[in-house]
């Protein structure tokens, strides 16, 4: 039996033995992280597809895994064999996983989750829908636990401080504002949990997660304390002086539900249904008030302040020097050894290494060539790697973690002879980058309100992509943040200045290639009229548009000129810090179309 099924089967046999019917493992884990440690990697260990969204469903007699359109191709490749059925979550044919607990169960069934994992609303969600058909949910179960004999400890790498000059603002000016945004939703306390939010308010970095700088913690922050839990081995004596000066105190990690379970009556916690797990909604005693809100700290992070957007800014000139070396090394090789997928990986990283500041890369790069780009997240391996050729197009989306800021950007270039279509496909992609990119928009608006801009062009031939078109972008920080974002989907955030984000439509075309033209972009505010503000985007993301890709008879006037201008400033903003023959190729890459 392989491994895959054998896990399964194991997982059955603790199922049956606890009376449960179902249960479901999802991606995340207590901090509910888009991005998690080896630790709460289950889904992963469960069904052997690696991608960083979705969620598995086992019965006693069946199992399937949800995941979205991203990874469509990857989930039906990586669930071969596994006994797994691939359910593509958002197509109106796909029930959802609700929908099909309540068709394979029977009345009485219980499903069991680890509470632990899933967010308080989600449980809510869950259970309210299970009742309709008197299925019970019980939410004590980390089965995981029990089967995995080599499940990974909690990470425990050590946690550094981001020094001020790299913040913008110490500490505790950041818990200030925090206590302040606590008074004005009338609540006294409120639990942290998201680690990229721990990692901003209290100025402190680590390594317990692949790309992402954040350390395992909780925190909790009232009117009078900041206490972050985590393991002591983690904190050195000199990051010890920096929570004393800032008023932070420290706590065992294993101890936040046993804080909360002794809170007085008094306290009245602002509590953030999407982000703070259900075990520790448990946790908190009846007597205590409820404040439900949005995490203050999740938007006070998402508006970056001067010191932190002038890092943005310094970390794309160094991200665009390092990737116009790794394009002319690339152009210098092609015709004359073997690359593959893998080396052109292993070569980005060695390019961003020689930058000043460097850290590490903010996600795993993307590097797909030919068919692999209609692969939307497909990272290369061992077993996929290809070797490139010269033609055709090739997909690279990858970043760098910087002190000074975190960087994203995706380019699709062209290795030689293309077709028209490949032409055409480009073009539209890049009409809806430079329309989101050029535009204006009223103050209050958000970002399902802008998304069709990005995608007005592929819409014209018949033609969409199903994943979101921007994200919020951490400071040295996770490369995916919110709570703002540019996609179909409603989000009630709303966009404001001095947010960093991505501006990243695309095309695929299953079995042959995929196109994304990716910036980082800020919003600024723009001008101000009898109708209110308007805000704008700075294009900050500093390399060219591969212009052999571009059908020009297809491109306005006004978007002619923006390319021009995109072009002009990346010449201006690198040249000064590349060598003559460097300077030759850039100017070569930018002169005007």
């Amino acid at each position: 039996m392989s491994v895959i099924p054998q896990r399964i089967k194991q997982l059955r046999d603790a199922m049956h033995a606890k009376g449960l019917n179902a249960y479901i493992i999802p991606s995340t884990d207590p901090h509910i992280g888009e991005y998690i440690p080896d630790r709460w990697k289950s889904r992963e260990w469960i069904s052997g597809f690696d991608g960083s969204a979705g969620t598995v469903v086992i019965t006693l007699d069946n199992a399937g895994l949800w995941t979205d359109s991203r990874y469509f191709l990857q989930g039906e490749m990586q669930l071969e064999g596994s006994g797994i059925q691939l359910f593509r979550a958002g197509l109106p044919d796909t029930p959802d996983i609700l929908e099909w607990l309540t068709l394979n169960l029977s009345p009485n069934s219980t499903v069991g989750i680890d509470g632990n994992v899933f967010t308080t609303n989600e449980v809510k969600r869950i259970e309210s829908a299970l009742a309709v058909k008197t299925i019970n949910l019980s939410t004590d179960f980390d089965l995981i636990e029990e089967i995995r004999t080599d499940r990974p400890s909690v990470p425990g790498e050590g946690i550094f401080e981001l020094p001020v000059e790299y913040a913008g603002a110490s500490a505790s000016d950041k818990i200030n504002a925090v206590r302040t945004a606590l008074k004005e939703n009338g609540a006294n306390l409120m639990i942290v949990t998201a680690l990229d939010e721990i990692a901003w308010v209290f100025n402190i970095r680590g390594n317990d997660v692949e790309c992402n700088p954040v350390a395992v913690a909780y925190a909790v922050i009232t009117e009078s304390q900041s206490i972050l839990f985590t393991d002591a081995k983690k904190i050195s004596s000199e990051l010890y002086e920096h929570f004393d000066r800032e008023g932070i105190t420290t706590a065992d990690y294993g101890k936040i539900s046993g804080f909360l379970g002794q809170l007085p009556s008094q306290a009245t916690i602002l509590f953030d249904g999407n982000r703070v797990n259900y075990g520790l909604c448990k946790a908190i005693p009846a007597h205590c008030r409820i404040v439900e809100a949005l995490s203050p700290v999740a938007l006070l992070k998402a508006v970056k302040n001067e010191t932190e957007i002038e890092g943005f800014r310094n970390a794309m000139i160094k991200d665009g020097v390092a990737l116009t070396r790794f394009n002319i090394w690339l152009e210098e090789n092609l015709h004359t050894r073997e690359i593959t997928e893998l080396d052109i990986a292993e070569k980005l990283y060695e390019f961003r290494d020689e930058q000043e500041l460097f850290v590490g890369e903010s996600f795993s790069p993307i590097v797909s060539y030919g068919e692999h780009g209609a692969i939307v997240h497909y990272h290369p391996t061992l077993e996929t790697n290809t070797p490139i050729a010269p033609k055709g197009f090739l997909l690279i989306d990858s970043g760098g973690q910087y002190f000074d800021g975190t960087t994203d950007i995706t380019r699709t270039h062209v290795l030689g002879e293309i077709s028209d279509r490949m032409r055409k496909d480009f073009t539209l992609v890049l009409k809806g980058h430079i329309a989101l990119a050029s535009c204006r928009f009223p103050q209050g608006t958000r970002g399902s309100q802008l998304d069709i801009l990005a995608r007005q062009a592929l819409w014209n031939e018949g033609l969409n992509y199903l994943h979101g078109t921007g994200h919020g972008i951490g400071h040295f920080l996770n490369v995916h943040e919110g709570p703002q974002s540019i996609r179909m989907e409603e989000n009630p955030v709303k966009l404001q200045p001095g947010m960093v984000m991505s501006n990243e439509p695309a095309f695929y075309r299953n079995g042959e290639y995929g196109l994304r033209t990716e910036n980082v972009v800020l919003i600024k505010e723009d001008i101000e009229t009898p109708f209110g503000k308007f805000y704008c985007f700075e294009t900050l993301t500093l390399f060219p548009i591969d212009k052999a890709a571009i059908d020009k008879t297809l491109l306005t006037e006004k978007e002619i000129q923006w390319i021009n201008d995109y072009h002009t400033t990346v010449f201006e903003k690198l040249s000064p810090m590349l060598e003559a023959h460097e300077v030759e190729w850039l100017s070569q890459k930018t002169t005007a179309l």
